[in-house]
């Protein structure tokens, strides 16, 4: 009598197929990974911009009645150093407080955000009249101030071909209209 052994267990050629798609998966999931990272160091771009800009204008509200609204205009870019107008002991006058906020803020925004530049530009109401004793006493601010901030993004788009990522960064923008 003869006995028949049937072969039992996987061939090679079934192993390097199975190790074939998972590998294939696995490229898959990196590749999920990395786009994850990218969209996930964009918004927090954007938190640390929205942040930025309410910080700048709570400081504005703890400092600016109607004389004093356009001493934060102006154009930020990110470069220069802290400056400090009100070295230990001395009193601050209104107008050193916001040379110190500007110096403070463009240092954050040079920080947070990759080739970062902002604008602030305030507004005053001509309809509303402060008398020169409200504005001396610190009325409030009647006007309306827009903070824009740019900065450079990296960018998910592909080239033509497809081939290689597109290495030209995306300049992004946040506008926000408020009344200190």
């Amino acid at each position: 009598m003869r006995i028949i052994v049937r072969p039992r267990g996987f061939t090679i050629l079934e192993v390097l197929i199975a190790l074939l798609v998972f590998s294939l998966g696995l490229l898959g999931m990196a590749g999920l990974l990395v786009i994850s990272v990218k969209t996930n160091h964009s918004a927090y771009l954007r938190t640390q911009a929205s942040f930025m800009a309410q910080s700048m204008g709570d400081r504005m509200r703890a400092n600016v009645p109607r004389v004093w609204a356009g001493d934060y205009d102006g154009t930020y870019t990110g470069t220069t150093g802290d400056v400090d107008p009100c070295p230990s002991g001395t009193p601050c006058t209104r107008e050193n407080v916001a040379t110190r906020d500007k110096a403070q803020w463009e240092t954050q925004l040079g920080d947070q955000l990759p080739n970062a530049s902002a604008t602030i530009d305030c507004t005053p109401d001509p309809s509303v009249d402060v008398s020169a004793a409200e504005q001396a006493s610190g009325a409030p601010y009647t006007g309306i101030c827009h903070i824009v901030m740019q900065w450079s993004e990296a960018t998910l788009r592909r080239s033509q071909d497809g081939a290689t990522p597109d290495q030209t960064p995306d300049t992004e923008t946040f506008a926000w209209a408020f009344a200190p």
